[in-house]
């Protein structure tokens, strides 16, 4: 059974912005895969809904043939352990080191110290930065952080990775060795979604890749490149005029 199962989703968010239109597609576990489209396209929602940051308008999301919909609301922070999450809202706390950034992590899930030191010291060295647990986040390249954050995303050993724009702000070099780290991560059997902007990274990467343009998924291609489509504005209009043609049927 898919891992990952996305059924006739749509989002508004109030009062009658469209972000996502009927959205479908299937995830298997141990799949890696890019989200790819202009900015405001719905990537980092489609994102959001899996890991119940935000609530489906329409249709179902399924984890593990789980309907997601029907979490309670204390069950919610345990199913995000499911999840490791790279965000461009969560960056490290500036007044913490990197130990102590993920440090609070594992105590808010429970985590002894003993063990929580054993863990963070692991994944530091999973991502090349354990020799730099002690530095402050202003103490650290771009690149250095961005390998913290990933650290901290993998820290309750999780069966899905979550990347939006992981490379942004990256130069070609650190972008490409925080894709590398990412594929690393995905031939041990973590499924991972990520959204990205660069059509090198895509293209060179080659692997699934869901095309939005104007909230729809357009096209959805195993072992590819960057989707000219996503870029398209030809085909901007094609799904505006699809949208305008259904709203009229309706009325």
């Amino acid at each position: 059974m898919s891992q990952i199962v996305f059924e006739h989703v749509t989002k508004i968010f109030d009062p009658d912005e469209l972000v996502l239109e009927d959205i479908s597609f299937r995830v298997e576990k141990g799949e890696f895969l890019f989200l790819i489209g202009k900015s405001g396209v719905g990537k980092s929602s489609i994102l959001k809904l899996l890991s119940r940051q935000e609530d489906a308008t329409e249709g179902k999301i399924y984890i593990d043939q789980q309907d997601i919909s029907q979490l309670k609301r204390k069950e919610i922070p345990y199913f995000r352990r499911k999840f490791g999450i790279m965000q461009a809202d969560m960056r490290c706390l500036r007044d913490r080191t990197a130990y102590d950034n993920l440090l609070l992590v594992m105590r808010s899930c429970g985590y002894s110290r003993s063990r929580s030191r054993q863990r963070i010291m692991e994944v530091l060295g999973r991502v090349g930065m354990a020799h730099k647990a002690g530095r402050y986040p202003q103490e650290l390249s771009v690149g250095e952080e961005a390998r913290v954050l990933l650290a901290r995303a993998l820290l309750t050993d999780p069966q899905i990775l979550l990347a939006d724009e992981p490379t942004a702000n990256l130069d070609p070099d650190m972008s490409w060795d925080m894709m590398n780290l990412l594929n690393d991560i995905n031939r041990q059997g973590i499924t991972v979604l990520v959204s990205s902007h660069s059509v090198e990274l895509v293209n060179i990467m080659h692997k699934r890749v869901l095309t939005l343009v104007e909230g729809m998924l357009v096209s959805d291609e195993k072992n590819a490149g960057y989707s000219a489509k996503a870029l398209d504005i030809f085909e901007e209009r094609r799904v505006r005029q699809l949208r305008e043609g259904r709203i009229l049927k309706n009325r």
